[in-house]
């Protein structure tokens, strides 16, 4: 097997293969990292590589194998989102006012995936503090699309994205506060799943903790189901972590026959590319040869930008408020706007805001009364340039930081689960269908995705690297 079969190969395979002794934890973190050396300086997906560890978690692996039970990520390659707090490696968050630090301390997740034997290969790239849906910053610029150079790979986690697409690790971390995990898979052809809020631990708190979600960016459904069974559950850091229902790998296999599928091509209100509304509602019909009822149908109300907006600047600004004039030169230019706009709000435009969102919730709550899922395209478009902020229009309607992110902010401001499949491609670029499950159905939507990767499997599929 070459190295290119080899960073291929998924986690699920991967820990069948070293139960049989047919294949090296070492002989993989090798191959990887080399993997990372040729790629990297191109697709720009790593700020940090930490190869002495990766090879040293490798090698330990291989021990444990040899041993009686070793651990559930044993020998299986990853990445940290370089907002992760991690000890010992620089961990620069996409700002120019962090960009040496080295954490004396591990974040939660860090804990667990360390613990539960995943290779650390490195941290990857994201804008300042996570502040948009690409992932260019001031401190080693872009991350480009491994399907096509100079389009931007997503963000905030398009660092993760990136990576397991191009091979570079099998297993990736990220976190999503308007769509940050779901935007990347969308962009880069990957499997993205944002749980339930408060399922997985975030320490220190993301400077939007209300809107925050952590969760994995894999190659395939069951990846991601062995990096959820290790980091899911509370943390007494983490005020609003919750209990995790244990979930194992083979309760994704049950299938979807019988459940009422709902699919919106615009949630009443969102432009969208009309190629990728095509291509969505293709894979969207298919759910139907699942066994689902399927109908045209989303939840009432109208676009929640205005919420995402209030909360979203208005966190940014009380984050930087006591420093902001000293450092302002020093902040991402679209970042300074945004918290710059978040000043001009007052203490009631918060309060509001949150009254607001809570009657949102309640109107997607009613929705889930007569619909398992709702499915939807993941992003209004493909892939743009790297580096921009955002896409500058879409079908003739301006966009604004985040405002094009229109599929993926409304499940934020909900807290519901969410997974973005591969689905197809327009012009080469990838699409991502979003599905989306009621309150804490989380096992729901990863049985959807595992049901529609066995009908439309994306896992083979490699970018022309």
């Amino acid at each position: 097997m070459n190295d290119t079969d080899l960073c291929y190969l998924s986690g699920v395979q991967l820990r069948r293969l070293y139960e049989r002794r047919e294949l090296s934890p070492v002989d993989v973190a090798e191959a990887v990292l080399r993997r990372i050396e040729a790629l990297n300086p191109k697709i720009n997906a790593f700020v940090a590589v930490s190869p002495e560890r990766a090879l040293a978690e490798a090698h330990a692996a291989e021990a444990a194998f040899a041993g009686a039970e070793p651990p559930p990520l044993a020998g299986i390659p990853g990445s940290l989102k370089d907002l992760t707090a991690t000890r010992g490696i620089r961990t620069t968050r996409g700002s120019l006012l962090t960009a040496d630090w080295i954490p004396d301390f591990d974040a939660p997740l860090a804990e667990r995936l360390r613990d539960a034997g995943m290779v650390l290969l490195g941290k990857t790239n994201t804008p300042e503090m996570g502040w948009k849906g690409d992932s260019g910053n001031r401190v080693v610029g872009p991350t480009h699309n491994p399907w096509r150079h100079g389009r931007t790979s997503g963000g905030s986690s398009g660092g993760a994205a990136a990576a397991v697409v191009a091979g570079m690790g099998v297993l990736a971390q990220g976190t999503d506060g308007a769509g940050s995990i779901r935007i990347p898979a969308g962009f880069s052809g990957a499997f993205g799943f944002k749980p339930s809020w408060g399922r997985i631990p975030q320490h220190p708190a993301s400077v939007v903790e209300a809107l925050s979600h952590a969760g994995p960016i894999t190659r395939t459904v069951g990846d991601a189901v062995l990096m959820l069974e290790v980091m899911a559950g509370p943390d007494a850091r983490d005020r609003t972590s919750m209990p995790a229902d244990p979930l194992a790998l083979d309760e994704i296999e049950a299938g979807v026959d019988g459940l009422r599928v709902a699919w919106s091509p615009d949630l009443g209100y969102a432009a969208v590319d009309a190629q990728v509304v095509e291509t969505a509602q293709a894979a969207a019909g298919r759910f139907a040869d699942l066994g689902c009822t399927i109908e045209e149908a989303h939840p009432a109300g109208d676009d929640p930008w205005h919420l995402v907006h209030i909360l979203w600047s208005t966190a940014f600004a009380a984050f930087f408020r006591d420093q902001f004039n000293q450092i302002a030169d020093r902040l991402d230019p679209g970042l300074r706007t945004v918290v710059e706009e978040g000043f001009k709000f007052r203490g009631t435009d918060v309060a509001g805001a949150y009254l607001e969102r809570n009657a949102y919730y309640h109107q997607w709550r009613k929705f889930y009364e007569n619909y398992d899922l709702l499915l939807t395209p993941t992003l209004p478009i493909t892939a743009f340039a790297a580096g921009d902020d955002h896409p500058g229009s879409i079908a003739g309607r301006a966009t604004t930081y985040l405002s094009w992110t229109a599929f993926t902010y409304p499940v934020n401001l909900t807290g519901l689960p969410a997974a973005s499949v591969p689905c197809g491609r327009v012009d080469g670029l990838p699409v991502g269908l979003q599905i989306i499950g009621g309150w804490r159905q989380d096992l729901t939507v990863l049985r959807a995705a595992r049901a529609f990767e066995q009908l439309a499997p994306w896992g083979h599929e490699r970018p022309p690297l």
